[in-house]
C-alpha cells in the first residue's frame, strides 16, 4: 500500500487541473500496488472496509463505470450505482437535489460522470463528501488521462520526453483536454491533430502542438492516440462521410509505421472499427487498448485509496 503519510492536496478530483506533478506521481505509485491486487487468488482487501461509494452515472458508461465499481469492491468499499434513468432525474428532479438527496444517505464518496460540461464542478460547491468527476460533457476526464498516463509509464519507463499523438475528434473530447493537461505537466510533448472542423479554437494555449494533417502528428510519435468521433454531440454535420473521414483520419497498418518502430497505440473506447482506427491496428501488436481497460481500475483504487481512506 502507498505510504500512509502521503495524500492529495485536494478535496475533489474534478479535472487535471487539480493536480500537480507530485500528485500524478503519487497516483500512478499507488496504482502499481493496487494492480498487484488484482492478480491475487482473493482480488479483495478490507482497505476501505466500512466506506460507501456511490457511482452516480447521468450518462452510459462501460468502462469507467464498471472499472469504479470493481475498484472500490476490490478495496472493500460498498458501492452503489445510480443512472440517469434509473434516478428521480427522469421525473423531473434536478441534478443538485438528486446528489443532495444521496448525500444526506452519508456516502463516502461521490463518482459522479455526466454530460454536461461543469455538472461535477456545480455539484462540489455545494455537497461536502468529495466527489470524482469520471467525465463532463466535452470538458474533462481526469481518471481517463491518469490510466493513459500509467499506461504508458508502464510500456515506456517514462513520459517525460515522449513524443504524444492525439488523433481525432479533439472539439468534443474530454479525453483530449485532460490528457494534453496531464501528459504536459509531466514533461511530454504533445501534438493533437484533427480534421480543422474538429480542432477547437486556442487549444494549442493548453500547451500543446496542433495540427490538420494526420501525417505529421503521428511521424516519429513514441504514442498515438486515437479518439473516436462523437456524432452524439454534433450539432451540425463538421465533414462530408465516416468513409472519407476514415480515408483521410483513420490509422491503419500502412500509416501507423510512420510512427517509432517501438511506438504504442492507445484508445480510450468505446471503438468504432473501420473509421478511426482499423482492426489490424486495434488489434495488433502495437495496441495497448486493453491495457488501458485493465489499469483502469488499478487507477481509480488508488485514487479512492488516497481520498476516501484517507478523509
Amino acid at each position: 500500500m502507498p505510504e500512509e503519510s502521503k495524500r492529495l492536496k485536494h478535496k475533489n478530483l474534478l479535472g487535471m487541473g487539480d493536480l500537480d506533478r507530485e500528485d500524478i506521481i503519487l497516483v500512478l505509485d499507488s496504482a502499481v500496488s493496487m494492480k498487484e491486487i488484482s492478480y491475487r487468488p482473493i482480488k479483495k482487501v478490507p482497505t476501505l472496509q466500512g466506506k460507501t461509494i456511490v457511482n452516480l452515472f447521468f450518462e452510459p458508461s462501460t468502462r469507467t463505470k464498471t472499472s469504479f465499481e470493481i475498484a472500490g469492491k476490490r478495496l472493500g468499499a460498498d458501492t452503489i450505482n445510480f443512472t440517469g434513468k434509473s434516478s428521480s432525474v427522469v421525473k423531473g428532479e434536478t441534478t443538485l437535489d438528486t446528489a443532495r438527496n444521496i448525500e444526506a444517505m452519508l456516502p463516502d464518496m461521490l463518482v459522479i460522470r455526466h454530460e454536461c460540461s461543469g455538472a461535477p464542478q456545480m455539484l462540489a460547491q455545494y455537497l461536502k463528501c468529495p466527489i470524482i468527476n469520471a467525465g463532463d460533457g466535452a470538458h474533462e476526464h481526469p481518471t481517463q488521462a491518469l490510466l493513459d498516463m500509467y499506461t504508458i509509464r508502464e510500456r515506456k519507463n517514462r513520459i517525460e520526453g515522449l513524443n504524444v499523438a492525439i488523433v481525432g475528434d479533439i472539439t468534443h473530447s474530454r479525453v483530449a483536454r485532460s490528457n494534453v493537461f496531464g501528459m504536459t505537466r509531466m514533461g511530454a510533448h504533445v501534438t493533437v491533430a484533427g480534421p480543422p472542423t474538429l480542432l477547437p479554437p486556442g487549444i494549442e494555449k493548453l500547451g500543446c502542438k496542433v495540427t490538420d494533417k494526420l501525417e505529421e502528428a503521428i511521424d516519429g510519435a513514441d504514442v498515438v492516440m486515437m479518439l473516436r468521433v462523437q456524432l452524439e454531440r454534433f450539432e451540425t454535420k463538421l465533414f462530408p462521410s465516416l468513409r472519407e473521414y476514415s480515408e483521410r483520419w483513420g490509422l491503419n497498418v500502412r500509416n501507423v509505421e510512420l510512427a517509432r518502430p517501438d511506438a504504442i497505440v492507445m484508445h480510450p473506447g468505446p471503438i468504432n472499427r473501420g473509421v478511426e482506427i482499423s482492426p489490424e491496428v486495434a488489434d495488433g501488436p502495437r495496441s495497448v487498448i486493453l491495457d488501458q481497460v485493465q489499469n483502469g481500475v488499478a487507477v481509480r483504487m488508488a485514487l479512492l485509496y488516497l481520498m476516501t481512506g484517507r478523509s
